[in-house]
C-alpha cells in the first residue's frame, strides 16, 4: 500500500483512501478521501500539490477548539477553493475564549494506560457518543465535495482512524483492509510524534511517553468495529441512526468505490 502515501514536507501521515479491496472485488478510487495529520506546517508547494494534482476542496477537521485556537489559523485557511469543516469529536466544555477548558489528547488528565492504549478501541465509542452528528456531518462532507475531502486531527491516527474507518466501512471495504489502512499510521509514527512534541499545544501531554505507546493497535479497531456490529448491526446500522440514509450510502460508494 505503499503507493497510497502522499509524501509532503508539512504533515507525515498523508495518505490517499485509493486502493483498498471491497468485498464485491472491487477497490476504493484514488483522488476522492485523504487522511492526514495536522495541516499547520504546510508549505506553499505542498498546497499546490494537494489543491492541483490531489484536487483538494474540503477538509474536514476533528481538531477541538483548544487545538484550532492554540494552534491558530492553519495556511489553507487562506486558500478561497478550499472549504474547512471544523466537526470535533469530544465534548467542547469551553467555549472559543475559554480554551483552557477543552482537553487536547484524549490521555489528558489520565493516569490509567491501560484503559487508554490496550482498550483504545473501547475508548473511540466515546467519539460516537459525544459527537454522532458532526461524525455524520464528516461523512457527508466526503459525499458532497467538488474535489476530493481530506480528514485529520493531530496525529491522524484516533478520530480520523475512526472517521475513516466508518467511510470504509459503509461503502463495503474489506474489514481487514479497513483495519490495515488504521495500523498503517503506525509507519510514521516516528515522525508524528516528533512534530506533536515540536509544538507547545501537544508537548506537555507526550513528555515522557515513548513512540511505541502511541502506535495503532489492529486490536484497537476490531474492538471498535465489533461494537458497533454488536450494538447497531453495522456501522450503516449506526449511521442510519443519526440520520444518515440509503440514498448518502450510495452517493459516497459512487464516490468513492464508482
Amino acid at each position: 500500500m505503499s503507493e497510497r502515501w502522499i509524501d509532503l514536507v508539512g504533515a507525515v501521515n498523508v495518505r490517499d483512501l485509493g486502493g483498498l479491496p471491497t468485498t464485491d472485488g472491487g477497490a476504493t478510487r484514488f483522488g476522492q478521501v485523504l487522511r492526514s495529520d495536522n495541516l499547520q506546517d504546510l508549505i506553499g508547494d505542498d498546497i499546490d500539490r494537494l489543491t492541483g494534482e490531489h484536487r483538494l476542496r474540503d477538509v474536514v477537521d476533528l481538531r477541538t477548539t483548544y487545538e484550532v485556537t492554540s494552534e491558530g489559523p492553519g495556511p489553507l485557511t487562506r486558500v478561497p477553493d478550499v472549504t474547512i469543516h471544523h466537526l470535533s469529536l469530544y465534548p467542547e466544555v469551553g467555549t472559543a475564549t475559554d480554551v483552557e477548558a477543552d482537553s487536547v489528547l484524549p490521555w489528558t488528565g489520565r493516569d490509567d494506560e491501560e484503559a487508554i492504549w490496550v482498550n483504545a478501541g473501547v475508548y473511540y465509542t466515546n467519539y460516537l457518543r459525544h459527537r454522532p452528528g458532526n461524525v455524520v456531518a464528516a461523512l457527508r462532507t466526503m459525499t458532497t465535495s467538488g474535489g476530493s475531502t481530506l480528514v485529520h486531527c493531530a496525529a491522524g491516527k484516533d478520530r480520523t482512524g475512526v472517521v475513516c474507518a466508518l467511510a470504509l466501512s459503509v461503502v463495503g471495504v474489506d474489514r481487514q483492509a479497513v483495519v490495515d489502512d488504521y495500523v498503517q499510521t503506525g509507519e510514521r509514527v516516528d515522525a508524528i510524534m516528533s512534530r506533536l512534541k515540536a509544538t507547545a499545544t501537544y508537548a506537555a501531554d507526550l513528555e515522557g511517553r515513548p513512540n511505541d505507546a502511541n502506535l495503532p493497535r489492529a486490536e484497537s479497531m476490531h474492538t471498535f468495529l465489533d461494537f458497533i456490529d454488536t450494538e447497531f448491526g453495522s456501522p450503516a446500522g449506526w449511521l442510519a441512526r443519526h440520520g444518515w440514509t440509503d440514498a448518502e450510502t450510495a452517493a459516497l460508494r459512487a464516490r468513492l468505490v464508482g
